[in-house]
């Protein structure tokens, strides 16, 4: 299945980037890697390291590499970081993939700011460093950046959050809600729930929002392991304290593994999530299906098989010696440098637009169409 998605999507995909690279105003990046300077043979190793399966985005992401540089005509070395010492296995997994020849390593970092050592000897090696939708930190040894726009994901969001409260809480403002953002160690995390807040503090600030529990600050909304039982834990805590006597109108929920959490500590407190808002992403089957029950209200759609492909993009053409194209050279400073990226445009789903959404996936296209 995994075969024939990606051959499904080569043309949308190859059609999708090449809007994506014609509207970016960032052009072709000159700073190519070392990899890119001088080419490699057609047929090298590339390694992925991926993180631990946290989302369903990452356990597609395996297989869409596997198939897709093989494809290409790579020999591809795709790995997955173990669920328990995690972060020391990939820099062990990195390692080995510098010592095994690849070319180009492609990192889903689990921890972005502990692979200083591994991209220093990846450095000193010649191999190209791409971070995949993480951002790796503290290090001038990461070459190029892939992902959606996780800014835009953010505002995308708070949006979405505002929404839903005016379509569904059954009155007007002002709001009671509650914020969560992502793990500490994923550099996205702050990016996300920056791009939320840009839109939501506003309406923090005149009063149209009213979080209850004044619990505004990224180190208290984290979740830590991005683990559904870490959101919920804390969703029940704040329940309990907080919302005996008042009603609870919406939560601010930077993915959908969080925001069913999220709803079931709803439900299990009584409360009517068909009058709750509660937002996410990644575009989980499990919260489509509750998209389309009118449970959940609003997921992002990043589709996997676009990033992918637009990573293998650019180790072909980092394997011909070519400059890589990129989209924005401003604004994703690693605390070391600004790394040159390929941002690509995320879409909000909800009920009202879930079908022309996923016209292009298949699975949720289902879901969907099952629902109506």
């Amino acid at each position: 299945m995994k075969k024939l998605a990606l051959a499904a999507v080569t043309l949308t995909a190859a059609a999708a980037l090449a809007l994506a690279g014609c509207s970016s105003s960032g052009g072709r990046s000159d700073a190519a890697a070392s990899g890119g300077a001088e080419g490699f043979p057609a047929d090298a190793k590339i390694g992925v390291a991926l993180p631990d399966k946290t989302s369903e985005n990452w356990v597609l992401a395996g297989g869409l590499f596997t198939q897709g540089l093989e494809d290409a005509g790579f020999q591809p070395d795709v790995q997955y970081a173990p669920a328990s010492n995690t972060v020391a296995e990939q820099q062990n997994q990195i390692s080995a993939m510098v010592t095994n020849g690849a070319k180009v390593i492609v990192i889903g970092a689990k921890d972005g700011k502990q692979l200083g050592t591994q991209l220093q000897q990846a450095h000193d090696a010649g191999v190209t460093i791409i971070a995949y939708d993480r951002l790796i930190e503290n290090t001038p040894n990461v070459d190029y950046y892939v992902a959606f726009d996780n800014y835009k994901v953010g505002q995308l969001q708070g949006q979405a959050l505002l929404d839903g409260l005016e379509a569904r809480s059954g009155h007007g403002a002002p709001w009671n809600i509650e914020l969560f953002s992502g793990s500490p160690d994923d550099a996205n995390s702050a990016v996300f729930f920056d791009g939320a807040m840009s839109v939501l503090q506003p309406k923090i600030d005149d009063g149209t929002l009213n979080v209850v529990s004044g619990q505004t600050d990224i180190q208290q909304t984290a979740t830590q392991g991005w683990k559904a039982e870490n959101a919920q834990s804390r969703m029940d805590s704040l329940l309990a304290a907080n919302y005996t006597s008042v009603p609870i109108d919406g939560v601010l929920s930077p993915n959908d593994t969080l925001a069913r959490a999220i709803l079931t500590s709803v439900k299990q407190a009584g409360k009517d999530v068909a009058a709750f808002t509660v937002t996410g992403q990644d575009s989980e089957a499990e919260s489509v299906k509750s998209i389309m029950a009118g449970e959940q209200y609003s997921t992002i759609n990043k589709d996997t098989t676009l990033l992918v492909a637009q990573t293998i993009k650019m180790i072909q053409e980092l394997q011909k010696g070519e400059t890589v194209d990129v989209n924005d050279t401003t604004q994703y400073d690693n605390g070391v440098k600004v790394v040159p990226a390929f941002l690509l445009p995320p879409v909000i789903v909800t009920k009202e637009n879930a079908e022309e959404a996923y016209a292009n996936s298949p699975s949720l296209l289902q879901i969907v169409q099952g629902a109506q």
